[in-house]
């Protein structure tokens, strides 16, 4: 089979096997996504969306504003090449030796560091969490002091020290989310969620 066949077939099959839900069309496809990634039905139940999410993601899209991410490994992950349309493209501060002198002198995380760096460029844009609770704690205290007002934050950190934490945070912020409740969540599902994002971006407005 070829890849588009395989994952038509996927689809398929998820759709089958997700029973009756509740899930709007455009929430489906961010959901289904999810769960071809993942092969993981839990998603049903875990994910979280702010009702602004979809609408706002893919303004934020069309309009070519920047994607950020914690880590390179979801920066992979994003499609990068149906960006191009818009003019949008894709960052990753982590490697950044600004960021390594940031942590050096202060005793930051790199991944804490990372978002005070990227700060700046949030304005309107998206900032995607797969990996790190600190830098998805970071980002929330920086929208708490009016510092950074991204259009959308997909805050799936992945673990067992502050990554259900920092999502249960991210749920009583008043600006547009995709997040889950508990410790389930890592790059791969984070690049899944803006991938599925980028695919509405580019259909027939």
């Amino acid at each position: 089979m070829k890849p588009h066949e395989i994952e038509r077939l996927s689809f398929q099959i998820i759709d089958s096997e997700a029973g009756v839900h509740d899930f709007p069309p455009d929430h489906w496809s961010v959901v289904r996504r999810v769960i071809h990634t993942s092969a993981d039905f839990e998603w049903q139940e875990m994910i979280r969306l702010h009702p602004q999410a979809i609408s706002s993601g893919v303004a934020a899209i069309r309009r070519g504003c920047p994607i950020i991410t914690d880590t390179n490994m979801a920066r992979a992950g994003i499609r990068q090449r149906d960006l191009v349309p818009f003019g949008a493209t894709v960052h990753c501060y982590m490697t950044d030796e600004r960021v390594a002198g940031i942590a050096a002198s202060t005793g930051l995380t790199r991944a804490r560091a990372a978002v005070d760096l990227a700060a700046p460029d949030l304005a309107g844009g998206i900032y995607v969490v797969g990996n790190a609770p600190t830098a998805l704690l970071r980002l929330i205290e920086l929208m708490d002091q009016g510092q950074a007002r991204p259009a959308l934050v997909v805050g799936l950190p992945v673990g067992f020290v502050n990554a259900a934490e920092s999502k249960a945070l991210l749920l009583e912020c008043d600006i547009p989310y995709i997040t889950n409740v508990g410790r389930k969540g890592g790059s791969n599902v984070a690049a899944a969620v803006v991938n599925a994002l980028i695919i509405m971006a580019g259909e027939k407005q």
